[in-house]
Parts: structure tokens; C-alpha cells; sequence
């Protein structure tokens, strides 16, 4: 068994840092990196594609709305044609960070609010994921389980990477249920582990109701910004590598 293991990175702005990127990316195959609309900024950004780089993780744009005050995590109502050209800017501004430090953008994802809309509207979802293969119809698209997104994805010829949120719940769906019910952010690193090893073991995720869902995901993610990141990314690593799992890039696991 391959299996990415991925995080948000890169969620800081200026100064101030959400969470320890550099130690994160000794554990992960795989990085999403704020491209300076929900976090981030170009010499954030720049930094992380480079220690990425050195230490062989793939690099992807982690796109999201223009609010950094609400680190994006805030619905706005934005005309979709606006919006893919915000999806476009990112992608751009990442894919040529990345060039000039010679490495690549392989991925890409949608971050907080802007993906959770996305990953429930079919026209939404249409009309970014037109953006996203307009602009590299080489890249992955790694996303929670949605229907919407990966249809449009089908219709544009673009892969996609299904991701299992270690410490976030869903509903029977597999859509993410929103941050504000109880429990929707899962804080208990043991309770995140059992999740992870019925992954591996089952092929079964607990929902939020707790109905059984299949699940066979492509990547493990966890985030990057919240207390406990790193030593929850090395314990889930080992949970895979204990079930006979590799992990292995994103781009390699797609290939």
C-alpha cells in the first residue's frame, strides 16, 4: 500500500507563523502552500517551496478567498467568473514561485470555505475546476470526497487524489460537516489514530452520525496550522508504515 501524506503549509503572513512548517515537512510527501489570499506571502511562500524542494516533497497551490482576517474560513459571495480568476492568480503565483526555485507544482487544493462551497456545487465546481485545467491540465487536484468536484474533473480530463482529513469529521456524504458543530475539529490524538487505523486496516470511515463510509484515499492530511501538528503527522506515519504502508508523493502515487 502507497499512500501520500500532505499538510497546509505556509499559513503564516509576514512575521507571524501558524505553525512549524520546517519540521512538518520532514514527515510529509506532500505540501499544499497558502498562495497569499487566505495566508500566506511571497517570501512564505518562497521559502517553503524551497525546503520542500530540498528535502523532496511536492509542492501545490492551496487556493482560498481573499481574507486573510478570516483566514479564509469565511463564505463570500463572489461571482464565480471572478472567482476563477482568483483560483488562476494562485495557481500562477505558486507555479512560478516553484519554477524559479526548480522544483514543480504537481497539485492543487481548495482551501476552507471556498472548498467546502466548492465541494458541495456542482456549477461552482464546474466552472473552478474549468479554471484549473485550463491553466495545467497536468495537475492533481487532491480533495475530500465530493461528488461535484470530481465530475468536473472527469469532464476536464484532470486527476484527482482523494483525501482522507484525519482530524476533521464528515458526513455520510464524505463532505466535511462545518467547523462550527461540535466536534467537526477532532482534538484527541487518539481519537484521530483509531480513525486512521480503520483507514488503513477497513477501508472505513466513521461519519459524523456514525454510519460506516467506504473510503479509499490516495492522501492523508492533516493541518498544519493546529497545536500538536507535527508530533500528529510523525504518529500518523507511523500508523501507516506499521500496516505495511509506504508514503510516498502525491505525484508519484498519480503517475
Amino acid at each position: 500500500m502507497e499512500i501520500d501524506l500532505n499538510a497546509d503549509l505556509g499559513e503564516g503572513f509576514g512575521p507571524w507563523r501558524m505553525g512549524d512548517d520546517e519540521a512538518l515537512l520532514d514527515v510529509l510527501s506532500s505540501a499544499n502552500i497558502a498562495c497569499g489570499f487566505h495566508a500566506g506571502d511571497p517570501m512564505i511562500m518562497e521559502r517553503t517551496v524551497k525546503t520542500a524542494l530540498a528535502k523532496g516533497v511536492d509542492v501545490g497551490a492551496h487556493v482560498g478567498f481573499p481574507d486573510l482576517q478570516g483566514f479564509g474560513r469565511r463564505v463570500m459571495r463572489i461571482d464565480p467568473d471572478e472567482l476563477a480568476t482568483m483560483v488562476t492568480y494562485q495557481l500562477g503565483a505558486l507555479a512560478a514561485i516553484a519554477r524559479s526555485a526548480g522544483h514543480r507544482m504537481t497539485h492543487m487544493s481548495f482551501h476552507g470555505a471556498l472548498g467546502n462551497m466548492t465541494a458541495a456545487d456542482a456549477d461552482l465546481a464546474e466552472r473552478l475546476v474549468e479554471a484549473v485545467a485550463r491553466l495545467d491540465n497536468d495537475l492533481i487536484i487532491v480533495s475530500s470526497t465530493s461528488h461535484a468536484i470530481e465530475t468536473a474533473a472527469a469532464r476536464h480530463g484532470l486527476r484527482i487524489a482523494t483525501t482522507f482529513l484525519a482530524d476533521r469529521a464528515c458526513d455520510a456524504t464524505g463532505l466535511l460537516v462545518p467547523r462550527g458543530m461540535p466536534d467537526a475539529v477532532i482534538h484527541d490524538e487518539a481519537v484521530v489514530l483509531e480513525r486512521v487505523r480503520r483507514l488503513l486496516r477497513d477501508g472505513i470511515v466513521l461519519a459524523y452520525d456514525g454510519q460506516p463510509l467506504e473510503m479509499r484515499p490516495h492522501c492523508i492530511l492533516v493541518h498544519g496550522d493546529t497545536p500538536g501538528a507535527v508530533a500528529l503527522a510523525r504518529a500518523i506515519r507511523g500508523e501507516i508504515e506499521a500496516a505495511g504502508g509506504r508514503v510516498v508523493p502525491v505525484s508519484r502515487l498519480m503517475a
